[in-house]
């Protein structure tokens, strides 16, 4: 995992890991266990993770099962072992409830930055079947008893979004805003989606961007219809796992012309010092070169006058 040295090599101030951090696909917690040992033994791993906080959310194969949800057998197993590596000793209130769903909070009063780090896989109903295409077989379902969250997780959502940040990052391990071509995404469940943008506008929560992982290449979505203002989804992956296919599903959401395919992260970085603080996004490769970016201000993520 070269790609671990680049970052650190960046000097980060906050690292988010989201999802698919191991492969782990197995019951066998031994096994699951044994390969976050290989991970902490890495020492790219170990010198990003000492130089700046660190947080993480799962996706399905660390979770323990590909494309799983709440069916899978051993939950809250793969929950102890995910908290035990990825907090350690530390208390938090995460640890209190199911699910591995957390927020936190950098920065004084006026450059508050507010990470919300949701758990799509813990909560998640089994999702429908259809025919196959390009990105899998997986189909919209409109079921109103299906959920992507959990009730508890949406509540707690909820007060979060009412919690005062200039900048809110949504860490979402699938992406939210793409359309549906057979993967897993937020569009499966369109009722869950709906209620994200519905929750966004009930409480006026400015500042959100949706950051997310999972598909093997990285792009950048926007959505402005339904929307409180236009919402991003800066989709960054993969450290090392190259697709491949090698091309992209369809997705009519899509904001640049161009998408990444080989390793990549993704960096946000914050010009606080601006009249109108400035958000950069970027998809970064192995020697650490800019291959996609783009810039939004802070007014640009303030809700539309009513």
């Amino acid at each position: 995992m070269p790609i671990l040295q680049t970052i650190a090599d960046q000097t980060p101030e906050l690292m988010i890991f989201l999802g698919d951090n191991i492969y782990g696909d197995t019951e066998d917690m031994d096994v699951l266990q044994a390969k976050y040992d290989k991970l902490g033994a890495d020492a790219g791993f170990q010198r990003l993770t000492k130089s700046c906080p660190t947080l993480a959310t799962w996706d399905d194969h660390d979770f323990g099962v590909n494309d799983g949800g709440a069916d899978y057998s051993k939950r809250n197993e793969s929950e102890a072992i995910f908290e035990n590596f990825w907090l350690g000793g530390e208390k938090t209130r995460a640890r209190e409830r199911p699910g591995i769903y957390d927020v936190r909070f950098f920065g004084p009063v006026g450059q508050r930055l507010q990470v919300i780090m949701l758990d799509t896989r813990y909560f998640r109903s089994p999702l429908k079947a259809g025919e196959k295409r390009v990105g899998g077989s997986w189909v919209p379902d409109d079921d109103p008893s299906k959920t992507m969250l959990g009730e508890a997780q949406w509540n707690w959502l909820e007060t979060q979004l009412n919690q005062p940040a200039e900048l809110r990052i949504i860490a979402s391990s699938i992406q939210f805003i793409a359309e549906d071509a057979g993967q897993e995404t937020w569009p499966n469940l369109p009722r869950e989606r709906q209620r994200m943008l519905d929750l966004l506008t009930a409480t006026r929560a400015s500042g959100v961007l949706f950051i997310s992982g999972d598909r093997h290449w990285s792009e950048l979505s926007a959505l402005d219809d339904g929307a409180p203002y236009r919402l991003l989804d800066l989709t960054s992956s993969s450290f090392n796992q190259v697709h491949p296919r090698g091309t992209p599903t369809t997705n009519r959401f899509r904001h640049l012309p161009s998408t990444y395919h080989r390793e990549n992260f993704g960096v946000i970085s914050i010009a606080w010092d601006q009249p109108d603080p400035m958000v950069t996004l970027e998809i970064r490769d192995l020697a650490g070169d800019v291959q996609l970016k783009h810039d939004v201000s802070f007014t640009e993520l303030a809700p539309r006058e009513r």
